[in-house]
């Protein structure tokens, strides 16, 4: 199955054949619960209909646009494509493929109608994601006024930055929340890492980030031991380790905070679920998110 689909009634049939086999594409024909359906199947949408249609039919699935799937609207003369949701996450570059077939793309994001690309755009073209999302706001109003500056940076290293810096990690569908007790070795953090992604069946590739509370910056086995497994360890500071909702309960309280590895697992994750709850392997506890 692909990622991506055409929805159109039957009069327009036609048409969304020609766009489903430019752009490899499933097929959908219109019905009420159409979207519904797709919203949950696809990454993708083009929908070849009048935009009100879409923007009514819509409007009662949209979640959040990190995870809302990218939807283009084509006018039943293919004319026009039309982003209607997820700009930054898709929707664009989709409308820009449709232009092979001779349709112009109606792009209405204010970083690319500037010819800039915003961070989104940035994390795409380097096939990395950015896991600080709330911070991408005032990034791209930077990019808009020419104030954003982009930096690689190597490890190891320690970076300190404030809300408005977005970071860009590798893609990846899980993030690793770390705890651990004092003075952890690197071959101890590693077994037991190594051991958590086993039981859990992921793969340190699937990995696209590891975190940990600020607290445990000064643990260099923990950090060496990331490093050994090709992955990026980040410190989160206290605030945002709060504001996450653990499952599981934890001794944390010693040190000031009502978790660490569920919490900082969740606090980078991409959807905020847990796949596994904090778990305890030798002196490394680790949870698991998506």
């Amino acid at each position: 199955m692909s990622d991506t689909v055409v929805i159109a009634p039957e009069r327009f049939e036609e048409i969304a054949e020609q766009i489903a086999w430019k752009i490899d594409a499933d097929l959908l024909g219109y019905e009420p619960d159409v979207f519904s359906s797709a919203f949950s199947r696809y990454r993708r949408i083009v929908a070849v209909m009048a935009t009100g249609i879409v923007v009514r039919k819509i409007a009662p699935l949209l979640v959040d646009k990190w995870t809302d799937p990218a939807v283009v609207v084509v006018s039943p003369d293919m004319a026009y494509a039309i982003p209607v949701i997820g700009g930054h996450h898709g929707a664009n570059e989709l409308a820009r493929e449709l232009s092979l077939l001779g349709i112009r793309p109606v792009i209405t994001t204010a970083t690319e109608t500037r010819g800039l690309r915003s961070v989104e755009g940035i994390a795409g073209d380097l096939e990395m994601q950015v896991i600080n999302r709330p911070s991408t706001r005032e990034v791209n109003a930077g990019i808009l006024d020419g104030t954003t500056r982009v930096f690689r940076v190597t490890g190891p290293a320690v970076v300190l930055a404030d809300g408005g810096v977005s970071f860009l990690v590798r893609r990846g569908q899980y993030s690793v929340g770390l705890g651990c007790r004092l003075g952890v070795t690197r071959e101890e953090a590693g077994q037991s890492i190594k051991q958590a992604l086993r039981e859990a069946g992921i793969g340190t590739g699937d990995v696209m980030i590891y975190a940990t509370t600020e607290k445990k910056c000064g643990e260099t086995g923990l950090i060496s031991a990331v490093e050994s497994l090709g992955g990026n360890l980040i410190f989160i500071d206290d605030d945002t380790i709060r504001a996450q909702e653990p499952e599981s309960p934890s001794e944390a309280g010693r040190i000031g905070l009502p978790a660490v590895a569920e919490s900082a697992a969740l606090a980078v994750s991409g959807r905020k679920e847990l796949v596994m709850k904090k778990t305890v392997f030798g002196k490394v506890t680790v949870a698991i998110a998506r």
